[in-house]
């Protein structure tokens, strides 16, 4: 069973249809119990960062770190990236999950001397694929996935696949159980849809 987090924070549903549609068993929940049992976990999300202090409210935050510790699957996919990190300049105040380390920054106003539109929308491709990726088994280099952000994740030893716009950010992180995806998988084609089957059968 996969419990996908429900705080407010938009996409839900398309996430929820694409995970039934790969045959996934879904359960959604605002229930730290729930999520603290789950085999998987996944945490979508569209808007603002600020959405994620329910987390904390709801006791998701802790219940997430014990699922993890104990070696539930979890999966972010946009705001639920960004969540993995220490946290975000669009919401100062608030902390994430702090299992990366940095923070999310929004884009530049201007990059290599021309004015860089944000938010961040449309298709872009994964320009690098870690090899031995579990996440991204089956997806080769330069395959493209919808975006739309105007944060971003910085590049770590743990980034699992890297997009270049203003620069390069954060497409994909992964280090073992703990996974996230900056890109709309529900929204991607086939590529997206190999992505979320790999985290499926895992």
């Amino acid at each position: 069973m996969i419990a996908v987090i429900d705080y407010k924070a938009g996409n839900l549903t398309s996430v929820v249809k694409a995970l039934r549609y790969l045959g996934a068993e879904t359960q959604v929940t605002q229930d730290a119990e729930v999520v603290r049992g789950a085999s998987k976990i996944v945490l979508p999300g569209v808007g603002h960062f600020r959405a994620t202090k329910l987390l904390e409210e709801l006791g998701i935050t802790e219940a997430v770190r014990e699922a993890v510790k104990s070696g539930a699957e979890f999966l972010g996919v946009c705001v639920g990236l960004q969540w993995l990190f220490e946290g975000s300049t669009e919401a100062p105040e608030m902390r994430g999950l702090g299992h990366f380390a940095g923070q999310c920054e929004r884009f530049p106003a201007v990059y290599e001397g021309a004015e860089l539109k944000s938010p961040h929308v449309g298709w872009n491709s994964l320009d690098t694929v870690r090899e031995g990726s579990r996440l991204l088994r089956g997806v080769a280099p330069g395959g493209f996935v919808y975006y739309t952000h105007s944060w971003r994740a910085p590049v770590v030893h743990a980034t699992a696949s890297v997009t270049h716009y203003g620069g390069a950010f954060t497409g994909v992180v992964e280090r073992e159980n703990v996974m996230g995806v900056q890109f709309h998988p529900e929204k991607s084609a086939s590529v997206g849809l190999q992505v979320l089957k790999n985290f499926v059968e895992m």
